[in-house]
């Protein structure tokens, strides 16, 4: 793996957006995000886990590294000045910067960010993550038919582990879809490429030269609902006669990214009468679905089979299921959980 400096990875993005107009995204935007990642990586390992003593906006109960995360982000974001409007999981509501007010700059972006994925799981010390999604204008939420789809233009996929990656998705309208991963070192601003294209295999099963995979991999999240949904039940009970291999360790985004390394795999997080909605729609599952997308996958939401992306955001409260992964591994849980 080459090590690239910050200018040579701005290179690669010139590559995917070769028009010259998105300088700010291409300059600023995207790589001050991506270094916020191994300062949170960082600032993890040197943090014993505690309840922080407060709740977010939503009340939900904050833990210390919570905190941590949100700060790194918003420290970035307030010296990006493309950045005109941000939101988080921790601090729901949109604030625009007073400075933005009156410009008149041709870029003008909205970051909506999960500052730290995984805090059920972040006590044993296993892989976490931060998901952030990168709006066109000054918000990230409609007030007419306009959806993630046309307003969310790139979304990076933070895993914060034994190593400090992130995958990247890009799609411009009007442009080509672009998804590739990224490494990052702890102690420079370095950024390098470590894979310039990020696929999950057009059909499910075969790998990237068309043979056979001999393992697929399934994540069933809420697991517990199988328990009063016999279609979630008979799901289930396929994956294990075909001989899937199990791969959910109770993170979203090591879930996720695990489906990308390989190339394969289906993650369900099904909604029933007393498991609700759980993913917010603005912080995690627009983002989780441009990604998802951008590698060749597909993303809908287990609740009404629609897709992530095709549906407007309105209210950063918005929550809702999700089945992503291979094209035809989603087609079957359609088939099984949502007819």
């Amino acid at each position: 793996m080459a090590q690239t400096s910050q200018s040579e990875f701005t290179a690669h993005l010139q590559t995917l957006l070769p028009d010259g107009k998105r300088t700010a995204l291409i300059n600023e935007v995207l790589p001050q995000l991506l270094l916020t990642l191994p300062k949170i990586a960082q600032g993890l390992r040197s943090t014993s886990v505690t309840e922080a003593g407060s709740a977010n906006s939503f009340g939900d109960n904050q833990l210390n590294v919570d905190v941590l995360a949100e700060n790194i982000l918003r420290s970035a974001i307030a010296a990006c000045p493309s950045i005109v409007t941000a939101s988080s999981e921790e601090d729901p509501n949109e604030k625009r910067k007073a400075e933005s007010l009156n410009s008149n700059a041709t870029e003008q972006y909205t970051v909506a960010f999960d500052p730290l994925d995984g805090s059920s799981i972040i006590g044993p010390n296993w892989t976490v993550g931060t998901i952030i999604g990168i709006w066109d204008g000054a918000s990230a939420l409609s007030t007419t038919t306009s959806t993630p789809r046309e307003k969310q233009i790139a979304a990076i996929l933070g895993v914060l582990g034994p190593r400090t990656s992130a995958v990247v998705a890009i799609r411009i309208p009007g442009g080509q879809s672009a998804c590739f991963e990224v490494s990052l070192a702890d102690n420079d601003d370095a950024i390098s490429i470590t894979r310039p294209s990020v696929k999950l295999f057009s059909e499910a099963g075969m790998d990237g030269e068309g043979k056979k995979k001999k393992t697929r991999y399934f994540a069933p999240a809420n697991l517990r609902s199988a328990a009063e949904n016999p279609q979630y039940l008979n799901l289930i009970n396929h994956y294990i006669t075909q001989k899937y291999t199990l791969r959910y360790s109770g993170g979203l985004v090591p879930d996720i990214f695990h489906a990308l390394v390989k190339g394969h795999g289906v993650y369900i997080s099904p909604v029933t009468k007393s498991s609700p909605a759980k993913l917010r729609r603005l912080y995690e599952l627009a983002p989780i679905a441009l990604v998802v997308e951008c590698a060749g996958g597909v993303a809908v939401d287990s609740v009404d089979g629609g897709n992530v992306l095709d549906k407007a955001v309105r209210d950063t409260d918005e929550r809702g299921g999700l089945v992503c992964g291979n094209r035809e591994e989603v087609e079957v849980v359609r088939a099984k959980l949502l007819s």
